[in-house]
């Protein structure tokens, strides 16, 4: 028996379900294409494993729901299609269930309940983590669009690239981070070491993580915060303990002084770049733009998008617009013979 309208309807289910079968397919090749150094489903910190765990519970959870409902209603479609044989009778009405509606009613508040306190477990202990008297403590500040850090108990400040040491079994060194921002709203999120914390203007957030293992580890602005918040990324360098008390001490170094390039340390020092950038053992005291006293010891420039060497600086220098459209940080109008110098001074920043 069919009725008007029955073979569309059929069809359109049919259809759909041949596209929901394909989706958990799609989800995975769209988790297999993520680089491996940005996955969630990697993990190599306390608060990173626990985040991924609850993560792999919620996803079980609701992979069980979807499949249960999609077999079900598979099994509806199949066993009372309309077929040759039937009687041309309306087959009998059922008006309400208690039992029925009973059960969709306190199954799904169960799993609810079940999901909100191993969510709110997990927040909760992250947030009241005690903090160990051997913990390092970091600024991170937001700019348009980079990221400063200011390491208070060593006294230093650098840009983009955040160094923290690694926490071993039998030495645990977590690092212990307040977040702001100078300017607008952003969030900072490197997914295998920690979750995602926003940096709001005039207000604190904290965040904690104790990596496991020595690396290089990647993360991105996750608030759309203007312009070229594509091209605000995060690289954090986990280092072992000497290598980190080695990159402190290097750090809290004043800037290399050299009678050779003392052309270009003029030309930065009277033009408007000290008005934005600070080089310690100079009169450059400027609070908008990056600490520049290490500039050459970081690895990328306009945090992360382009690699910092002599040539890339020159023309981001020169045009850093070309790199980062929409970027604060102006053209300077400066000569070739005035960039060549200022470019051989700033190379020497080590």
């Amino acid at each position: 028996m069919s009725y008007p309208g029955s073979d569309v309807t059929l069809a359109r289910l049919r259809a759909r379900l041949r596209w929901c079968a394909f989706m958990p397919l799609l989800c995975c090749l769209g988790c297999t294409a993520q680089k491996a150094n940005t996955s969630v489903f990697s993990s190599f910190s306390t608060p990173a494993h626990n985040i991924t765990r609850l993560g792999y519970f919620v996803l079980g959870v609701t992979g069980g729901i979807c499949f249960t409902m999609y077999a079900l209603l598979v099994y509806a479609i199949v066993r009372y299609r309309a077929c040759s044989s039937d009687v041309d009778v309306e087959p009998p009405q059922v008006f309400g269930s208690t039992e029925i509606e009973l059960s969709w009613t306190i199954i799904p508040v169960l799993i609810i309940i079940v999901l909100f306190l191993t969510t709110a477990g997990v927040i909760f202990g992250l947030q009241d983590a005690p903090k160990p008297s051997s913990a390092l403590e970091v600024v991170v500040v937001g700019h348009q669009f980079w990221w400063e850090y200011r390491y208070p108990q060593f006294g230093v400040v650098a840009a983009n690239e955040l160094h923290v040491p690694v926490s071993e079994t039998n030495r645990s060194r977590p690092t212990f981070m307040k977040l702001t921002s100078a300017d607008v709203n952003h969030s900072f999120w490197v997914p295998q070491l920690a979750g995602k914390t926003d940096v709001l203007p005039n207000r604190v957030n904290e965040l904690w993580l104790d990596p496991h293992v020595p690396g290089v580890y990647e993360g991105q602005c996750s608030l759309l915060c203007g312009v070229q918040h594509g091209k605000m990324l995060l690289v954090v360098h986990v280092d072992r303990p000497e290598d980190f008390d080695a990159w402190v001490r290097q750090q809290q170094q004043t800037a290399v002084q050299s009678e050779q390039v003392a052309a270009g340390r003029h030309v930065f020092e009277t033009e408007s770049c000290i008005n934005c950038h600070s080089i310690r053992g100079t009169i450059a005291n400027g609070r908008f733009g990056p600490d520049l006293t290490h500039l050459m010891s970081r690895k990328t420039l306009a945090s992360g998008a382009i690699e910092n060497t002599p040539e890339n600086l020159k023309r981001w220098v020169a045009h850093p617009d070309v790199f980062k459209p929409g970027v604060l940080m102006p053209s300077m109008q400066l000569s070739q013979e005035q960039l060549d110098e200022l470019t051989a001074y700033l190379t020497t920043l080590n």
